[in-house]
């Protein structure tokens, strides 16, 4: 016979070993509770700028300068892709005329300083340089950009054998030879009068052998299709065109060659035009002048 007190310790003894079970399992399935994760701060982006407007400046421009002063604008699109830049090549002369008679410019790069001077209000009161007394220079931008050289060259082949200045200055006073010039209303035309000068030749008397051109590069075009034997004209233009240089001109016989530039106060976008010619001085653009003979002096 069990006894009445050995059932009842049975179960206590059941149920704490239940309890101890319970407890055991529920230790070791628990999980601990993942700390919550910092919100990240939401991402803003940052606002595009606004694109630049397009802008259009006017530049008047020797002629001798037009292979290099497009390959240097080429670069410049890199620079400032909202700039288009627009360019009249001519002689200085002509575009000095053009611009006193009320045409827009924003920056005028002359083969010569006359073209220039002829502008410069700080000139005014100097009626040999500034006969006008114009003040169309914005003041502060003037400056020498670049030097070129005064050259004598020959069609391909060099069929009349002239091989200086020297000699052609005696060929001029005796023999039979054609010469092709700049007028007098031209920069190369003036450095070529001054030339004469140095070597004391009459241009009216020896009339009959020369042929001009308008610009430098009209002369440029009678050397290169041989319709002269030789013609006076900077040394970019005789590289641009392949032609042979034969003799240079020194600064004693007709001067330094000096291309100055400026702002004009009478176009429409004077500092986008000062921009471009502070790109014009650093030594990428500079590069594209030197590449066809040009000097730089900035």
């Amino acid at each position: 016979m069990i006894q009445k007190g050995n059932i009842n310790m049975k179960k206590y003894l059941s149920l704490l070993l239940a309890l101890c079970l319970a407890l055991s399992l529920n230790a070791c399935g628990g999980s601990k509770e993942e700390p919550a994760k910092a919100e990240e701060p939401a991402k803003t982006e940052e606002p595009a700028e606004p694109a630049a407007e397009p802008v259009e400046i006017t530049v008047f421009a020797a002629a001798s300068m037009q292979e290099s002063l497009n390959a240097a604008i080429e670069q410049y699109k890199a620079v400032a892709p909202e700039v288009t830049v627009v360019t009249t090549y001519d002689s200085s002369g002509t575009l000095l005329t053009q611009i006193k008679e009320g045409a827009s410019c924003d920056l005028f790069i002359s083969a010569a300083p006359k073209q220039i001077n002829a502008l410069d209000g700080s000139l005014k009161d100097n009626a040999e340089k500034n006969p006008d007394g114009l003040d169309y220079i914005v003041e502060g931008s003037r400056l020498n950009l670049l030097e070129n050289k005064v050259t004598l060259a020959v069609p391909e082949g060099n069929p009349a054998g002239i091989e200086s200045f020297d000699q052609l200055a005696d060929l001029l006073a005796n023999d039979d030879v054609s010469l092709a010039i700049g007028n007098s209303g031209v920069p190369v035309g003036q450095y070529t009068q001054k030339i004469f000068t140095y070597y004391g030749i009459d241009e009216a008397a020896i009339a009959g052998k020369l042929t001009y051109g308008s610009n430098v590069k009209e002369v440029t075009t009678q050397v290169s299709e041989g319709a002269v034997d030789c013609g006076i004209i900077y040394g970019t233009d005789a590289f641009s065109a392949g032609l042979t240089v034969v003799d240079s001109a020194t600064a004693e016989m007709c001067g330094q060659v000096i291309y100055p530039a400026a702002v004009l106060n009478v176009g429409e976008q004077p500092e986008a035009a000062q921009a471009f010619l502070d790109y014009l001085t650093i030594p990428d653009a500079l590069a594209c002048f030197e590449a066809v003979g040009f000097s730089p002096m900035v």
